[in-house]
């Protein structure tokens, strides 16, 4: 009797794993039907948008260029531009956060711009340890220039040729060393963006060029926004403390300063 019902289990056993490892290759074979037949899904739809691929004479290689326009965007209006540096990393942060803000709050429609490289590593072709380095004695290397003309000789006038961008509501944003490029810009071409917004920028190494004598403007209503974070690390901190003192008691400077 033992040995029947071992027998018997065994072919239950058996018929059980015939049925199972039919019905896995089934779904299996469902899955892969409609991996092969379905199409792509698109971007989600708070960051989809425009995209274009930018050879820049400048740098001497190629940026990829996002572009998420407002809500209800018409043709006939135009709008502020926001320039976010870093972008493979701070476009799909900021331009669902300015879409969703908008929902709840009077905030202006505006064009947001995300300037990326295609990768977060130098050896894929991120650049910004050099876009972002302004000339500096101890710090070699750097192609702060070479960025600035390529914004202001190519993005800027192709943005503003294929958008509906306010010339004069440009708006630049920069994070760490994404930031110490937009106070390089805010000191050597202060006119070229209405605002500027500095996110715990890293001034060292080369930090002396951001205390520089103050250039001048021909506009009067330029804004420059500095934020430092209280839990930032000291080589960081200290020295956005440092340039903030010595700007806000400067009696001449081309922006207003916040912080």
């Amino acid at each position: 009797m033992v040995g029947s019902r071992t027998a018997r289990e065994v072919l239950v056993a058996d018929k059980m794993t015939r049925v199972i490892a039919a019905v896995v290759a089934l779904f299996c074979a469902a899955c892969a039907s409609t991996s092969q037949t379905s199409p792509a899904p698109p971007l989600l739809a708070a960051i989809d948008g425009d995209y274009f691929r930018w050879e820049s004479a400048a740098l001497g290689r190629a940026l990829h260029i996002y572009v998420k326009l407002p809500e209800g965007y018409d043709p006939a209006a135009t709008y502020p531009a926001v320039y976010l540096l870093d972008g493979d990393s701070t476009y799909p942060l900021l331009a669902p956060t300015h879409l969703f803000v908008a929902f709840d709050e009077p905030v202006p429609p505006a064009i947001i711009i995300g300037i990326a490289y295609g990768s977060f590593d130098r050896k894929m072709g991120n650049m910004r340890h050099v876009d972002f380095r302004p000339p500096a004695a101890v710090a070699p290397g750097s192609g702060a220039a070479a960025f600035q003309r390529f914004l202001a000789d190519e993005l800027i006038p192709e943005i503003e040729r294929r958008y509906r961008s306010d010339p004069s509501r440009r708006i630049l944003v920069g994070q760490s060393r994404g930031g110490a490029f937009v106070l390089y810009s805010a000191l050597t071409a202060p006119d070229l963006f209405w605002g500027r917004i500095v996110s715990n920028a890293s001034l060292t190494p080369g930090e002396e060029i951001f205390f520089g004598p103050p250039p001048a403007a021909a506009r009067d209503d330029l804004k420059l926004f500095y934020a430092s974070g209280e839990r930032d690390r000291p080589e960081y901190r200290a020295p956005a403390l440092k340039w903030f003192a010595h700007w806000d008691a400067a009696p001449e400077k081309p922006w207003s300063l916040k912080r």
